[in-house]
């Protein structure tokens, strides 16, 4: 079977595990899937959990794909979601999240947090992995690097500040409880939803 491969997704899906196991629990709800890699790894780890996977339109048959083939019963199917636009009516224990935030514009990150807010469970965790700016400072050349790539690409993309993440995340109930150092400069940021 001819699966989509992402060859960094394959080299950090057991550290990111490791760094956030703790964390996922009951209903996941997974923000831009990509292949459908982690959520294979993560939730044959886990088969307690149940795993929703979610990603753009164009994106879904390659995780279908996967999920077809890892037989796992903890797997459901992926659904389609924009973070501008509509998001799942039902409610979360943890929502994931990785390597996202960097690719998206401000405006999306914004609105996925506002998303996050409404489907998150009170007491549930939000976890997200990628790179991150401290005191509007790159934590690297090769992260200052990887910005400008981004942006040539897409100027509203680039590398976000977590103060900056932090400071939206508080307007959705969301406190930090983990800012967790992850190899090649990246982090795993842990909220908790507490009203």
């Amino acid at each position: 079977m001819n699966l989509p491969f992402a060859e960094s997704s394959e080299q950090n899906k057991s550290v990111i595990f490791d760094a956030i196991k703790s964390f996922l629990q009951g209903d996941v709800l997974e923000i831009g899937s990509g292949t459908g890699q982690h959520a294979v790894f993560f939730a044959g780890q886990l088969p307690q959990l149940n795993w929703q996977t979610s990603e753009v339109e164009s994106n879904l048959p390659g995780i279908e794909a996967w999920i077809r083939h890892s037989e796992l019963t903890n797997l459901l199917p992926p659904i389609a979601l924009d973070v501008l636009g509509r998001w799942p009516e039902r409610q979360f224990d943890t929502v994931y999240s990785a390597n996202c935030f960097h690719i998206m514009g401000e405006a999306a990150v914004a609105k996925c947090f506002e998303g996050v807010g409404a489907c998150l469970k009170e007491d549930g965790f939000l976890a997200v992995y990628g790179p991150f700016n401290y005191a509007g400072n790159f934590t690297s050349e090769s992260n200052a690097r990887f910005d400008a790539m981004l942006k040539a690409r897409d100027p509203e993309s680039g590398i976000k500040d977590f103060e900056w993440l932090d400071q939206i995340a508080a307007k959705q109930n969301l406190r930090l409880l983990e800012d967790i150092a992850m190899p090649e400069n990246n982090r795993s940021l842990i909220w908790q939803k507490r009203t």
